[in-house]
């Protein structure tokens, strides 16, 4: 059996399945390692503290500071961090126009009719054809799933979707199209600069249906006011 990895158009009526095998997260990774944001230059960490920082598993919530519209009151799970820079999926910024069923059928997928509408998010400006799944820890492929701090995983081939077609797979998960990169040092930096707050990731708020709530609910979680927040930054 090939694993293929889904990917898709950004548009609604460019839904396309891409051919050739997986190519596994690790080569995500790298990709974002290398790239970083499309547009982000590459930024020093400023004190020899924030090299221990270790945020895989952990949110990452977007200052009303944010300069960068992409990323305007984003809400990121943080699949990977380490010295050489960090890999993540915006959970709140739904897709227009991409729904579940119809993302399915364009890859030829079987949909068994069953009441589970997923949502399509957008995951970030890399890559943005790429589809991932974020999903709970109950589900895993042999191989090409990515375990994730805090009891999530990541998988992005087919077969997940086509679990998820049947009423199967895991019991919670989230698509996206897209992720967010950074380069080594350069997220530090942007913590350091007021770009971000860091948190804790509950599941039940990455899952959540709620896309509008997840900004305000993340912060009232860290005992933070939402409408009183300015530019300044904290770690929880």
């Amino acid at each position: 059996l090939v694993r293929r990895r889904w990917s898709v158009g950004v548009g609604p009526s460019a839904l396309v399945r891409r051919g050739g095998d997986f190519g596994d997260i690790a080569r995500t990774r790298q990709i974002a390692l290398e790239q970083g944001r499309e547009d982000a230059h590459v930024e020093q960490m400023e004190t020899q503290s924030d090299m221990t920082m270790h945020l895989e598993g952990k949110l990452l919530i977007a200052m009303p500071g944010m300069e960068d519209p992409r990323f305007e009151g984003a809400v990121i799970l943080l699949c990977s961090h380490t010295a050489d820079g960090a890999m993540g999926l915006i959970v709140n910024k739904p897709t227009p126009g991409i729904r579940f069923e119809a993302l399915l059928k364009q890859l030829k997928i079987p949909h068994q009719g069953n009441d589970r509408d997923i949502i399509v998010h957008f995951g970030g400006p890399v890559e943005r054809s790429r589809g991932f799944v974020l999903h709970s820890a109950d589900y895993q492929t042999v191989g090409p799933t990515m375990e994730i701090a805090g009891g999530y995983n990541m998988t992005a081939t087919q077969d997940v979707l086509t679990a998820l077609g049947e009423g199967k797979g895991p019991k919670t998960a989230l698509l996206a199209l897209g992720y967010a990169g950074w380069a080594a040092g350069q997220l530090e930096a942007e913590i350091l600069r007021n770009d971000w707050l860091t948190a804790e990731a509950p599941a039940d708020l990455v899952f959540s249906d709620n896309d509008s709530g997840k900004w305000g609910g993340a912060l009232r979680r860290m005992g933070v006011n939402p409408s009183g927040l300015s530019a300044v930054s904290g770690r929880a």
